[in-house]
């Protein structure tokens, strides 16, 4: 009778009970929130495997038991029980408040350093009243002397200090956040980290580390934003004696064909004197300016050698004589089925043209002027279909041709672009036609590749419609 009307027995019981059915049910709803994702999942856990147990513990040793709430195993106790709950409450106010808060909000906008600091705050606050209520302290003379400590700390650094608060006003205005490209005067990126000290910049050429101070104090641009397209321009340097028209249609023409072109917007070029002209490309982002910029440079670098245009003043001498006539012997007159006299009469009108690897070959729904020939390289022919995706049609080698549709002077129904750099023998029009009409057995050769050619356009168009 004395057993069960002690109030020890009760708190034993209750805990020989309810620990194993919180375990329970806590592991229930643990494999639930993991199930669907949740960022509580983690808070659960350590509920289950610490703070349940050990409260568990201290109710037996005081409850149970009747050991002093003062003697210092208890104390330890409670205050590691103290000190999960405060983690606890912290890391669970994190999960909800500010993880899952929408892109746009202020929550997510919050720039992590103030985090940090609130959580500092937070931390040195439960510490203070576990020390308080568990040990006795008297939090009131410590904090006075961390005060006076401070103040004498805030003298001898005040330098380092000054710019510490200088970097936490620029980032309490907020004027970039994560992900943003910025342009200072010795970098150039996109802003991967801020922390208490220094802005991490991505750059080119690996990672810059800003002082906050020193942001606070120059100018920067925010080059994403306002948000939305980028401007990309890029200046390059031409022979004074190239006609401004040809030049600027040339850079426009390589420049609408970039692959990171916004789509919708059209590049544009203009002449700036002494030769100099500014090509403006709209991107979807700066991250897209690096690779945009270096695939202009490079493949106008070719389609300036096409057009006969000097690029930084350069000539090429590509195209001789011995090469023409090697690639008609070659290549040509085996396609073309050319006598000697032919490929003489044709070599004064050919020309060994260069292209880089992606560019572009032959435009869809163009109408050619001349036949190309591959003399090296390979070629990929690709269709369009009716959402605008790209489709492959063939795979092109040395030997083969485009730009067939030239003697029927039909639109092009394929695009080709370069798969790799790509030499090729260009013959105009005119001066094919005048070899291929005396032969009758070619031509009907030529027509049913063009069929066939437009044939298979066709039916890859329809497939890709119908899947």
């Amino acid at each position: 009778m004395n057993t069960f009307g002690s109030p020890w027995f009760y708190w034993a019981v209750g805990v020989a009970i309810g620990f194993p059915i919180g375990l329970i049910l806590l592991t229930e709803l643990h494999h639930i929130l993991l199930r669907r994702g949740s960022r509580l999942a983690r808070q659960v856990s350590v509920v289950r495997n610490w703070l349940l147990p050990l409260g568990a513990l201290l109710l037996l040793l005081v409850k149970a038991s009747e050991v002093s709430a003062g003697e210092v195993p208890v104390r330890i106790l409670t205050t590691v029980f103290g000190f999960l709950v405060l983690v606890l409450l912290l890391s669970g106010l994190n999960a909800t408040v500010f993880e899952g808060a929408p892109e746009e909000s202020w929550r997510k906008r919050l720039p992590a350093i103030f985090l940090d600091v609130a959580r500092f705050a937070l931390i040195g606050v439960g510490l203070a009243v576990i020390l308080s209520l568990i040990w006795g302290v008297r939090v009131g003379g410590v904090f006075t002397a961390l005060g006076v400590t401070s103040v004498v700390i805030g003298l001898m650094l005040q330098n380092s200090v000054g710019q510490i608060v200088s970097g936490l006003f620029m980032l309490f205005e907020q004027p970039f956040r994560i992900n943003d490209w910025l342009d200072t005067q010795t970098a150039r990126g996109r802003v991967i980290e801020v922390n208490w000290r220094a802005v991490h910049i991505q750059t080119g050429g690996g990672l810059r580390i800003m002082p906050n101070a020193m942001l606070a104090t120059t100018a920067f641009t925010n080059l994403s934003r306002p948000a939305g397209p980028h401007k990309c321009s890029i200046t390059t340097t031409f022979a004074t004696a190239d006609p401004p028209d040809k030049v600027c249609e040339m850079l426009t023409l390589v420049a609408g064909a970039l692959p990171l072109v916004l789509p919708g917007t059209t590049p544009t070029a203009i002449a700036l004197g002494g030769g100099q002209y500014r090509t403006t490309i709209r991107v979807t982002s700066p991250a897209d300016e690096g690779p945009t910029e270096s695939t202009f440079l490079r493949w106008i670098w070719y389609a300036a050698r096409r057009h006969d245009l000097h690029l930084d003043g350069d000539d090429d001498d590509f195209s001789t004589p011995e090469r023409v006539k090697k690639a008609l012997r070659t290549v040509v007159a085996p396609e073309l089925r050319l006598t000697l006299a032919d490929q003489q009469l044709l070599s004064p009108y050919a020309r060994i043209v260069r292209y880089g690897a992606g560019e572009v070959v032959q435009y869809a729904g163009a109408v050619p002027t001349a036949m190309t020939f591959l003399v090296s390289g390979k070629v990929e022919m690709t269709v369009t279909d009716e959402a605008g995706a790209t489709v492959p049609l063939a795979t092109l080698n040395e030997g083969s041709f485009i730009g067939i549709t030239a003697l029927t002077r039909q639109r092009n129904v394929a695009g080709a672009y370069a798969l790799e750099e790509v030499t090729a023998l260009e013959i105009e029009r005119e001066h094919l036609e005048k070899i291929v009409m005396d032969k009758p057995m070619l031509l009907q050769d030529l027509g049913r590749l063009i069929e066939e050619r437009q044939s298979k356009a066709r039916s890859i168009t329809r497939r890709e419609r119908v899947s």
